[in-house]
């Protein structure tokens, strides 16, 4: 007689199947679901894909029918217990008379978190939770921040030489790594709900800061959902008029400018957020992502930009990519900080990953 897998090996594969949202299912989480006979056989399978459809756990009870019916439930996040876009899968689970179920992670969801657990046992239902729980916090990291710390989770990507500078003294950065890591970069930029940079790299550089479609596998064309751009530009020169060959406006996705400039506060695609200095406040515009649902932030800039985020402790990931070149010591910096006098206030990151991308390295740091 066959062993059947061990938990574990259904949790994963509801993992991969989370995997399936990566690019679309934002604001909302990715989730992955497994329905399990008592044979140890998988009879049904789903993902949350976008929002307003049906949850990872719907999709995998329609699969399986009545096969459902004594199966245990093997799902990355705690299932719903609230009426949103959708109904509760709590309910559905229930309805189905599933035996069992087991969620990697509670939902740090105020509406939810363990609320489901009370009422599936409630109904005769086994509950478990914490099996590779992890894994299922690390696919949702934007999704977490926003429930628990009322703000986006946000990354920062840096291209750079091997002496740390990312552009020529004239600002040109175009382009530093190779066509690999530029295509990894897409990777990222799909994930992530909105893209921050400031005007001096959009003068300079002129990027359009979406995802670019033409590059990606056909079976994603039709299911990527672009990011919203916002320009740090404090006295609001950038707009639609500012230059008819300026990319940013040659796509659909909308376009924010984070300003200081109080005779524009009136501006339909203006974001008035001065500090005492004139300049956007950092903060404020960090916030303003988290009250327009937007979990997972890039921020893609110059070395002054970055590095303002980068004192002001908002920035929670950086992915650098490393070329194999060198531009000397009047290129521009990789941060532009300000002087330290002590080596005991600096930050140590730890280094997540290290890996080649083409002829480049990228170090993830957290």
């Amino acid at each position: 007689m066959a062993l059947n897998p061990p938990p574990e090996f259904y949790m994963h594969r509801a993992l991969e199947l989370a995997l399936q949202g990566q690019y679309t299912a934002r604001p909302n989480p990715m989730v992955g679901a497994v329905l399990v006979n008592k044979d140890g056989e998988i009879i049904g399978e789903g993902a949350h894909l976008r929002t307003g459809e049906p949850h990872a756990e719907i999709h995998a009870l329609k699969q399986a029918g009545e096969k459902a019916r004594g199966s245990t439930c093997y799902v990355t996040l705690e299932p719903c217990c609230h009426w949103g876009r959708t109904g509760p899968c709590v309910d559905a689970l229930i309805q189905a008379g599933v035996s069992q179920v087991v969620f990697a992670m509670q939902d740090p969801n105020p509406q939810v978190n363990g609320q489901s657990i009370s009422k599936l046992k409630d109904a005769g239902i086994q509950v478990s939770y914490g099996l590779l729980e992890q894994e299922a916090r690390n696919l949702n990291p934007g999704f977490i921040s926003r429930m628990i710390r009322k703000r986006p989770y946000v990354r920062a990507k840096i291209a750079a030489s091997l002496d740390g500078r990312t552009a020529l003294s004239n600002g040109k950065s175009q382009w530093i790594t190779g066509k690999e890591a530029r295509q990894d970069v897409q990777y990222l930029r799909a994930r992530s709900s909105g893209i921050i940079s400031g005007s001096g790299t959009v003068k300079v550089d002129n990027p359009s800061l979406t995802v670019r479609q033409n590059d990606w596998p056909e079976k994603y064309l039709l299911d990527i959902k672009q990011p919203v751009r916002i320009i740090c530009d404090s006295e609001f020169k950038i707009n639609k008029n500012f230059n008819l060959n300026l990319k940013l406006y040659e796509t659909k996705s909308p376009v924010w400018i984070a300003h200081a400039n109080p005779n524009k506060k009136a501006e339909p695609e203006g974001i008035y957020l001065p500090n005492k200095n004139n300049q956007v406040d950092l903060e404020g515009l960090i916030n303003w992502c988290y009250e327009q649902e937007l979990p997972e932030i890039l921020i893609e800039a110059g070395n002054i930009l970055t590095g303002a985020f980068l004192e002001k402790n908002l920035i929670d990931e950086i992915w650098i990519y490393l070329a194999p070149c060198f531009f000397g010591q009047d290129a521009r910096a990789m941060v532009n900080l300000s002087l330290l006098n002590s080596l005991e206030n600096i930050k140590r990151w730890q280094i997540q990953s290290v890996k080649m991308i083409g002829q480049d390295i990228r170090i993830i740091l957290i």
